[in-house]
């Protein structure tokens, strides 16, 4: 079921926890941004993607009936999640140190790399952020808040070369009407983009590319989770430990080939990406 952003969807603050009361209920609130692959709603008003298809499958073992989808600008899925509109995020938010000093992350599930959507040809030859860097005159462009954008500018991109956007749609308008000459996405979301045959016989993939850099030598991911208000620890921690299992079993694998994932290694913890020292 899908809520209407506007609409009133949290219950009244009571000294219940979420926890307690999504288990006791069978029902939970879920906050998603309308993007695929991560998490968007189809033209029969279902809701599909990486996340709300994960998620589905980790929480009805325990007994979670009943998701109700709410769909939100991708900057405002935090807020909300904070002033208790949505119970969970499940949109493809990747873990960063800025983001959990508000909220807490499940473990990592999927790994994603930076990639650039550029004009058939690629005529500025962009194959790295240091490219960027080098030639003031190309205008990147980047959804408000991702981690890819975060990268970008890391990377040395300065911000007034940066052309912000809300959505994933006003990114891909401006790219195609020439008004910026880049737009940094994950790779998934850039090679499902140009699965569409208006797109793809007009823009790119810029391959070979090179995304930031860390100075272990890593490049920088985007490493996703569901995301958990801070004192939401028990919901957190029971969606953890059905998650471990699932994955396991091999469902979660699956789940993230059928969007074109990967797992994210299963020895890295969300504490450790919530460290800055994970991405000097």
């Amino acid at each position: 079921m899908v809520v209407a952003a506007g609409f009133a969807v949290a219950a009244p603050a009571s000294a219940e926890q979420t926890g307690d009361r999504v288990l006791r209920e069978g029902r939970i609130t879920i906050g998603i941004s309308n993007a695929a692959p991560w998490a968007f709603k189809a033209a029969d008003g279902s809701v599909s993607g990486v996340h709300p298809d994960l998620i589905r499958a980790v929480l009805r073992p325990l007994g979670i009936k009943q998701f109700d989808f709410v769909v939100l600008d991708f900057p405002a899925l935090i807020p909300s999640l904070l002033a208790k509109r949505v119970d969970v995020v499940a949109s493809g938010m990747g873990i960063t140190p800025a983001r959990c000093r508000q909220v807490i992350f499940g473990d990592p599930d999927l790994a994603s790399v930076d990639a650039v959507l550029v004009k058939k040809g690629n005529p500025l030859k962009i194959h790295s952020y240091e490219d960027v860097v080098k030639n003031p005159a190309i205008r990147m462009s980047g959804n408000r808040g991702s981690a890819n954008t975060d990268n970008a500018l890391a990377a040395g991109i300065p911000q007034g070369q940066m052309q912000l956007f809300q959505d994933l749609d006003s990114g891909v308008s401006a790219l195609v009407a020439g008004r910026v000459d880049a737009l940094t996405l994950s790779a998934s979301t850039v090679d499902r983009l140009l699965g569409q045959p208006m797109l793809g016989d007009r823009l790119e993939r810029a391959t070979p590319f090179k995304g930031r850099v860390l100075k272990n030598g890593r490049e920088a991911a985007t490493y996703g989770a569901m995301v958990f208000r801070p004192d939401d620890t028990q919901l957190r921690d029971a969606y953890n430990a059905s998650f471990e299992k699932l994955r396991a079993g091999g469902t979660i694998k699956g789940i993230l080939a059928k969007y074109g994932f990967t797992e994210a290694p299963a020895d890295l913890t969300a504490k450790e990406l919530c460290s800055p020292d994970y991405y000097r």
